[in-house]
């Protein structure tokens, strides 16, 4: 008997949605990445995904002066990339802020805890990224769950 394992996704995925500036920016960035990782199942910690797709967001909106941010997120090669666009031309600073601030934090979180993180910039501006490498001892599904 030859039993193959279950495949994870290889070709790519990818979808891109605009966000309009405000409170609710975040919340829908995390509604869409987690369901990207559910429909595509992909091998990821998605509670870890959509906590660093919610601090570039929230960074995005807070110093973005457009209307909207664009979040794109695409899987392939072993790994899921979530990219946020704005059109500020403006870098974001990684900064050494101390435990106790309320704020300065998010940038430090994305660089510990993705693959990879980077910015580059786009026609319109700019756009902030991180990588999170497949992990393929997670359940299917990435812990999406039924």
């Amino acid at each position: 008997m030859n039993a193959m394992a279950p495949t994870r996704p290889t070709e790519l995925h990818g979808c891109r949605v605009r966000l309009t500036r405000g409170p609710a920016a975040a919340a829908e960035a995390r509604r869409q990445v987690r369901a990207a990782i559910c429909a595509w199942d992909v091998p990821v910690d998605p509670d870890l995904a959509v906590l660093l797709a919610s601090e570039l967001v929230t960074n995005a909106i807070r110093h973005e002066p457009g209307e909207t941010v664009t979040l794109a997120v695409t899987c392939s090669r072993g790994q899921l990339r979530v990219d946020v666009h704005d059109t500020s031309c403006s870098f974001p600073v990684l900064v050494d802020a101390p435990a106790d601030a309320e704020t300065g934090r998010g940038l430090m979180l994305v660089a510990t805890l993705s693959a990879e993180w980077g910015v580059y910039r786009t026609p319109a501006g700019k756009a902030v990224y991180f990588t999170l490498a497949f992990q393929p001892d997670l359940p299917e599904g990435g812990g999406c769950g039924p």
